[in-house]
C-alpha cells in the first residue's frame, strides 16, 4: 500500500491529507441516508467500536450490522419476513483442507440446470463469514432466482495473504465439478463478493481466463478492494467515516500483508493490471461513503478501456457493507435489484452479457 501504516511519520501525514480533504468536502457522515444513520446508530448503541481499536479476534466477535437491522425492526415493531430461500450448510474443498460453505435454494427451482452464484463474503481478509453477510447471499438468491454458494475462506492474520485467493479458486474448481450435483448449470456459473470478497471474485474471473478453466459468465463486484493506494479522493474524504475509512482499511491492511510491498501484488492491485481484456462482464456497486469508491471507479474505468462491459453504480448516502442491509436501508434494496437484473440478463438462455 502506497500510504505506509509502519512508519508513524507517514501515517500521520496521511492522516493530514484526510483532514484537509474533510475540511474540503465535509464530514462524510453527515451525508448518510436517514435509514443508514438508524443502522450505525443502533450498531453503535450495541457496543460495535472502530476496528482500528480492536485485535482481529474482538473485531470478530463485537456486534454486527445484522444485530443493528434486529433492533430496528424491534424498535418498529415488525418481524424478518420469509424470503423463501432454503439454507443448507455444506463442505467446500479449499486450498488446504474443508472450508464452511452454505447454500442458498430459492423456491421454484428447477430440477436440474439453473445458474449458480459463487460468492464471497466482505472483511477485508481479517472479519466476516457466513452468518455475517448471510442476508446478501439470501438477497442474490431470492432477487436472481439462482443457487447462490456461499464460502468462508481462510482469514487473516492467522493466515496471510494469499491464502484466501488460494481457497477462493479451490473453491471455484470445486463448484465447477460438483455444479451438476447441485442442480446447476456449468453455463451458466458467476461469481460476486463483497470488499475482499469482490477482489476474490474478480481474481477468479481473471485466472478462469488466464488457465482456460471454466469461465463465470458474469462477475458482481461489490465495493471490491482493487488497489493499494491510500491517498486516493475516497480514502481522503473518509477519515472519520464509520464503519470502514482510513484508519479501518489500514488496519485490514496490516493484518493481511506480512510485508508491506505485498499489497502491490496483481492480485490485489487489479487497478494497475494491463490485462483485463477478455474477462467476464461485471457489475461493480460502489458506496458514496466507502474508502473503496475511488479505486472501485478506477476498476470499472479499466476494465471498460479493456474492452469489458461494465455496470458501474454508485449509491449515495450509504457506507461501506450496506448491500446486505435490504430489510431496512432503501439503497441496499435498490442495489440488490439493480444487481440481480444484470445477473439475469447475464443468466439469459444462450446469452454471456
Amino acid at each position: 500500500m502506497t500510504d505506509s501504516s509502519t512508519n508513524p511519520t507517514e501515517g500521520q501525514s496521511g492522516d493530514s491529507i484526510g483532514r484537509l480533504a474533510e475540511l474540503i468536502s465535509g464530514d462524510p457522515m453527515t451525508r448518510l441516508d436517514a435509514d443508514m444513520k438508524h443502522v450505525l446508530d443502533r450498531l453503535a448503541d450495541l457496543g460495535a467500536r472502530p476496528l482500528e481499536l480492536l485485535t482481529p479476534d474482538m473485531a470478530r466477535r463485537q456486534p454486527r450490522p445484522a444485530e443493528a437491522i434486529s433492533a430496528v425492526l424491534g424498535q418498529q415493531g415488525r418481524e424478518r419476513p420469509e424470503d423463501g430461500v432454503e439454507v443448507e450448510d455444506l463442505a467446500i474443498s479449499g486450498a488446504e483442507g474443508e472450508l464452511p460453505g452454505r447454500i442458498y435454494r430459492p423456491i421454484g427451482l428447477l430440477s436440474r440446470l439453473n445458474p449458480v452464484v459463487l460468492y464471497f463474503h466482505g472483511g477485508g481478509f481479517v472479519t466476516g463469514d457466513l452468518d455475517s453477510h448471510d442476508a446478501s447471499a439470501r438477497a442474490l438468491a431470492r432477487r436472481t432466482g439462482a443457487i447462490v454458494v456461499s464460502v468462508a475462506y481462510r482469514l487473516a492474520p492467522e493466515h496471510k495473504f494469499p491464502a484466501a485467493h488460494d481457497d477462493a479458486w479451490a473453491a471455484w474448481r470445486w463448484l465447477t465439478e460438483q455444479v451438476r450435483d447441485l442442480a446447476g448449470d456449468v453455463r451458466r456459473l458467476a461469481v460476486a463478493g463483497e470488499d475482499a470478497g469482490a477482489n476474490l471474485a474478480a481474481y477468479i474471473a481473471l485466472r478462469a481466463r488466464d488457465d482456460g478453466a471454466t469461465r463465470p459468465v458474469h462477475q458482481v463486484l461489490i465495493h471490491p478492494i482493487a488497489g493499494n493506494d491510500l491517498a486516493t479522493a475516497s480514502y481522503g474524504e473518509t477519515l472519520r467515516a464509520q464503519p470502514i475509512g482510513l484508519p479501518a482499511m489500514r488496519w485490514r491492511f496490516r493484518q493481511t500483508f506480512a510485508d508491506e510491498a505485498e499489497s502491490a501484488d496483481d492480485r490485489i492491485n487489479l487497478v494497475a493490471r494491463e490485462d483485463l481484456a477478455g474477462v467476464a462482464p461485471a457489475t461493480i456497486v460502489l458506496a458514496g461513503i466507502d474508502p473503496l469508491r475511488s479505486e472501485g471507479e478506477a476498476l470499472a474505468e479499466a476494465l471498460e478501456q479493456a474492452g469489458v462491459t461494465v455496470n458501474c453504480w454508485t449509491y449515495e448516502g450509504v457506507t461501506q457493507g450496506f448491500f446486505g442491509l435490504g430489510l431496512v436501508v432503501t439503497k441496499a434494496v435498490f442495489a440488490q435489484s439493480d444487481t440481480a437484473d444484470a445477473l439475469s440478463k447475464a443468466f439469459a438462455p444462450g446469452r454471456r452479457s
